[in-house]
């Protein structure tokens, strides 16, 4: 909603256009009437709708047309005054004022008119069928009120109906001339009854209604008030109500029936509430809440995002294969005003046999688009109604900002979910096939997959000693001349070369040297196609020779040429890596497996050193207290034994004395 509302009164002279103002200002007829009132600023807290209201006069004798013209420009609306008792006035409404305030705004953004007859305490007859043809003829004009200043008849009315035109225009919601919803407040309205039907059945049952009214308005409806709203619609329509909940048609219905009934401010208030302009389109605001993004840090979905993602790919999932059907996924995103997901979507995440998006890959597509571009995923989540659903203040309070990874790396431990890996490589070195492996794509299954829907993206997840995490892989185009910090900026490095290709490990072995040499991110060679003869490469080391002189783990043998889908042991330690890469040991061994089972053993050995320190804590504080048990139990016997001792000393004390 607007912060504020300026109000311009114009029309001819002495048809009591200062008088109005005095009159709403003093609540009294001003015996003597300047020519002009200075421009008057009524407070939020005075006004019906709680805007700030600024009420701008105009006068003839006193400013130039070059002045009027800037005043028209900057109201949000304009009040043309009448004299009910002056038909010249009437006719100058049409004749000059409707014309020259046109002729000053823009055919796109016309400032709404409310037409003013004044001074009707002096007639007795209406001057209504004179101005409804006018009404009828000019789309701007949003309302008529006769009134007088004299006797203070409509006037606060006045000032009210200016103010609501404002923020509560008929214009973008409602055709007089067709006497039903313009195309875009039904696309609005129709996306906020699919929001609110929770369950995806096509009505609002009494629960979604409820919900409802109280998201838009703070408060439910009785159900004696729901069964009056259901029945108003039945009575009207065959088919606005089914199995006693409210259809999208039924819902239409009532919203035309607010407006029709001038209670327009009603539709205006539910689309507030879901994030829509005056223009009836989301608000930048809206879809793109302030998130503080500090450098190094990374963004991923928190519990409550994920549960709400799960409870929208249930509510599409008809046929409950937990998996989305290209028409499922095209009614998942009706509340978008375009198809967010392209073809390439179905080669970046998990799919079935049939090629649809699974569950988990699902998910894993709003992992990658949140951790790759969080204000597309906070756009996205606005489109669904995340914050209204889970009542948040904006999408925001979805999104968990990770710490700085400098942190992760000083305290050797990580609480982020989402670790990315970098594949480089040359030309048809098998990059592509490494990250459709990830996805449990065999190579015939690949050959299957066009030019123009392959993706350079593939994100699953992957079991790191029982903690779900996903793994984001990242296919770096060959570009040895130049790598952006993007192509460089990862958690774990696979470089990639093609055995049957002497020519492939060079270029890996350059991109190494130069970039990742001294570099504390944890690199990995791939030997792919290992299916393949293995041909001696044109390079001055061997692959085996290089990774041992450089202290790296050699080579990881890799082939996608399988019957079975690829197994997921290589991507598994890839994560692993990402998260402990403190763990890294620069040694060789002569075994060429030493790497991750060294690594593997130190994680373990960590993880049984934690287990025994805390075991080691609990035995000691067990210790302690049993200790301390003793010793308040030795103290407790020495207390009551020195009474008793005590006790017998004095009884004995006395009895001498009474001997003696």
């Amino acid at each position: 909603m607007r912060k504020d509302v300026r109000i311009l009164l114009v029309g001819e002279p002495k048809v009591g256009k200062t008088s109005l103002i005095m009159s709403l200002v003093s609540e009294e007829f001003p015996d003597e009437v300047p020519r002009r009132a200075e421009e008057i600023t009524i407070p939020a807290d005075v006004t019906p709708e709680r805007v700030p209201t600024h009420i701008v006069d105009y006068s003839e004798a006193e400013q130039s047309e070059e002045q009027l013209y800037q005043e028209i420009s900057k109201a949000n609306v304009i009040c043309i005054v009448y004299s009910v008792n002056n038909k010249k006035s009437i006719e100058k409404v049409t004749s000059h004022w409707i014309p020259l305030i046109n002729d000053r705004t823009d055919k796109d953004s016309r400032v709404p008119l409310i037409l003013v007859g004044n001074k009707s305490d002096l007639v007795e007859h209406s001057s209504m069928e004179t101005i409804l043809p006018i009404m009828n003829q000019y789309q701007d004009i949003e309302t008529c009120v006769e009134c007088s200043a004299k006797n203070l008849k409509n006037i606060s009315e006045l000032f009210y109906y200016a103010q609501k035109a404002v923020l509560h225009p008929t214009g973008p919601l409602y055709c007089p001339e067709e006497k039903e919803l313009k195309h875009s407040c039904i696309k609005a309205l129709t996306r906020i009854f699919k929001v609110s039907d929770l369950d995806n059945d096509g009505i609002l049952n009494d629960n979604e209604l409820n919900f409802f009214q109280r998201t838009c308005f703070n408060t439910p409806l009785a159900p004696q008030a729901l069964e009056d709203v259901k029945n108003v619609v039945r009575r009207n329509m065959n088919d606005g109500v089914k199995d006693n909940g409210l259809t999208l048609k039924g819902f239409l219905f009532l919203h035309t029936l607010f407006i029709q009934r001038g209670r327009h401010e009603t539709t205006w208030t539910v689309l507030r509430r879901f994030g829509y302009d005056d223009d009836l389109e989301l608000t930048q605001e809206y879809l793109f809440p302030v998130i503080k993004m500090p450098p190094y840090c990374t963004t991923e979905l928190n519990h409550n995002a994920y549960l709400f993602l799960q409870s929208v790919f249930d509510k599409h999932d008809k046929d409950r294969d937990c998996a989305l059907s290209p028409e499922e996924v095209k009614d998942l995103f009706k509340v978008f005003p375009y198809m967010p997901w392209g073809p390439d979507v179905n080669n970046t995440v998990c799919t079935n046999d049939q090629g649809w998006i699974t569950y988990q890959g699902y998910l894993s597509q709003w992992t990658l688009t949140t951790y790759l571009d969080v204000q597309r995923s906070l756009e996205y989540l606005g489109y669904l109604g995340y914050s209204i659903i889970y009542e948040q203040e904006s999408q925001a309070a979805a999104i968990t900002v990770t710490r700085n990874k400098s942190i992760d790396l000083q305290k050797k431990q990580t609480q982020r979910s989402v670790f990315r890996c970098n594949v480089l490589g040359a030309r048809g070195s098998g990059k592509s096939g490494f990250l459709q492996a990830f996805l449990g794509k065999t190579l015939e299954r690949q050959r299957r997959i066009r030019e123009d829907h392959k993706s350079f993206y593939a994100i699953s997840t992957t079991y790191v000693y029982g903690q779900e995490k996903y793994l984001l892989l990242h296919e770096v185009m060959p570009d040895f001349d130049f790598l952006s910090e993007a192509d460089l900026a990862c958690d774990v490095v696979c470089l990639v070369y093609d055995v049957n290709n002497t020519r492939s490990f060079e270029y890996v072995a350059k991109v190494y040297k130069q970039y990742f040499i001294d570099s504390k991110t944890p690199c990995v060679f791939i030997a792919a196609k290992s299916d393949l003869h293995e041909v001696r490469q044109h390079y001055s080391l061997s692959p085996h020779d290089f990774c041992r002189k450089h202290k790296l783990h050699p080579p990881q043998l890799f082939t996608c040429n399988t019957t079975d889908a690829p197994g997921k042991e290589i991507y598994t330690r890839l994560t692993t890596m990402a998260m402990y890469p403190h763990a890294r040991l620069r040694i060789s061994c002569a075994c060429n497996k030493c790497y991750f089972c060294l690594c593997h053993n130190l994680l373990k050995l960590e993880l049984l050193r934690n287990i025994k320190a805390r075991l080691r804590r609990l035995v000691l504080n067990r210790h302690m207290a049993q200790a301390d048990l003793k010793n308040s139990t030795f103290w407790l016997r020495a207390s009551v034994g020195a009474t008793v001792f005590a006790v017998l000393g004095f009884a004995m004390y006395r009895a001498l004395v009474k001997q003696r």
